[in-house]
């Protein structure tokens, strides 16, 4: 869109919103005859629905296995990069170009520990 068009957009909805429209107590008299709301008691039910659903998942987790999945994967995953740091320490040294053992670690503890961290967090206010 243009700016043309966004000028006559908002001329004519500046128009529209002037207008008053009468409808003789309409609203307020619906607006008195809704029931009324317990936010209380609906934020505790909310509650309640959230802690039951995380015991229902935790449950399933447990009796289908859940944690055997995650422990294979995570000592899969240190075992595989274990391999392929050994395999760096063992070809990469040459005359050259030493290389420090410490930067090594330094860098694979960035990789698991800073940037899952960094990840979740840029999630979560993204959520």
């Amino acid at each position: 869109m243009t700016d043309k068009d966004n000028i006559m957009l908002e001329e004519f909805f500046k128009q529209a919103a002037q207008q008053q429209i009468e409808d003789n107590g309409f609203t307020e008299r619906v607006m008195q005859s809704l029931p009324e709301r317990n936010y209380v008691m609906a934020h505790r039910l909310s509650h309640l629905w959230t802690i039951f659903c995380v015991l229902v998942g935790a449950a399933i987790f447990f009796v289908f296995g859940g944690w055997q999945v995650v422990d294979g994967l995570f000592f899969g995953g240190l075992r595989m990069m274990l391999g392929w740091v050994e395999v760096f320490l063992a070809t990469a040294p040459t005359h050259e170009i030493t290389v420090n053992p410490w930067a090594i670690l330094l860098l694979i503890g960035f990789v698991l520990i800073y940037l899952p961290y960094l990840t979740a967090r840029k999630l979560s206010e993204a959520l």
